[in-house]
């Protein structure tokens, strides 16, 4: 396993300083090389993060816990869940998709109450701002016009396919037999994470290492995706990465996708 020591971490109060021209090299060695970076003092309060984690954990306990417990006894007990799937191509996760953008479906998703349905709006919409505020910096460091990249993807329609995938890691007695969430890239743009502050697993993969991204209190976790590495020409890189299931601890992951407008041809495709 890799050190995670030097993951880069953005300070994003430093950008309005005289510290601006590191912390701006900073985001570019972590956009060329890594694929990922930490963001704190992103500008979305704490306040309403904590509100958010509470939530979230406690939608988990109150609708979702029994129905994985009844999925994760059976690919335990037979080695494959009840369509016959075996247990090392299973994801560890207990999980719900919201879309905000074009049109959201926020209401239409069955067991989350009132006062989740908007708290999770509010945060959705502070995540849309920073992920454009991000790709502006982006566009920076690159030498293109601020709001290129976010225009490019708003396209023709005016909005960005956005929606936020809400997960849940329960404990896993056999992290041996399943993985957490099997390794793979991010089709696509720019992908804002909320992760749990205690409990890790998220990995990326770096000069053919795995390396733990580090659980942080407040930050929000950035990776690009593959659509950026394609209009980056591949100088920004989007990277395999993974969970690995734990022992202990139940991890919640809240990964919010800004991508690029879905097409007619490509929107059967997409989960957004």
């Amino acid at each position: 396993m890799a050190p995670t020591s030097s993951f880069p971490i953005i300070n994003m109060e430093l950008l309005g300083g005289e510290q601006r021209p590191a912390a701006m090299e900073m985001l570019r060695d972590a956009c060329e090389n890594w694929g990922f970076f930490q963001t704190l003092n992103h500008g979305i309060s704490t306040e309403l993060m904590d509100e958010v984690e509470r939530m979230t954990k406690h939608h988990y306990k109150r609708v979702r816990e029994q129905r994985f417990l009844e999925f994760a006894s059976r690919a335990l007990k037979d080695g494959s869940d009840a369509q016959g799937v075996k247990a090392e191509n299973l994801d560890w996760e207990s999980t719900f998709f919201v879309r905000h953008l074009p049109e959201s479906n926020i209401a239409e998703i069955p067991d989350l109450d009132d006062e989740y349905r908007a708290v999770m709006k509010r945060f959705a919409g502070e995540l849309e701002k920073l992920a454009e505020r991000l790709l502006d910096l982006l566009c920076e460091n690159l030498g293109l016009e601020k709001g290129y990249v976010t225009q490019a993807f708003r396209g023709p329609s005016g909005a960005p396919t956005f929606g936020t995938k809400v997960s849940s890691y329960p404990p896993c007695p056999r992290p041996d037999l399943v993985n957490g969430l099997r390794a793979h890239t991010d089709a696509g743009g720019i992908i804002l994470l909320f992760q749990d502050a205690q409990v890790g697993g998220l990995q990326l993969l770096k000069d053919g290492e795995w390396v733990d991204v580090p659980p942080m209190r407040h930050s929000v976790v950035v990776n690009l995706g593959d659509q950026l590495e394609v209009i980056t020409n591949g100088r920004y890189k989007s990277v395999m990465h993974r969970v690995v299931a734990q022992p202990d601890g139940n991890r919640m992951s809240i990964a919010s996708f800004y991508n690029p407008a879905a097409t007619r041809s490509s929107s059967r495709r997409r989960r957004w």
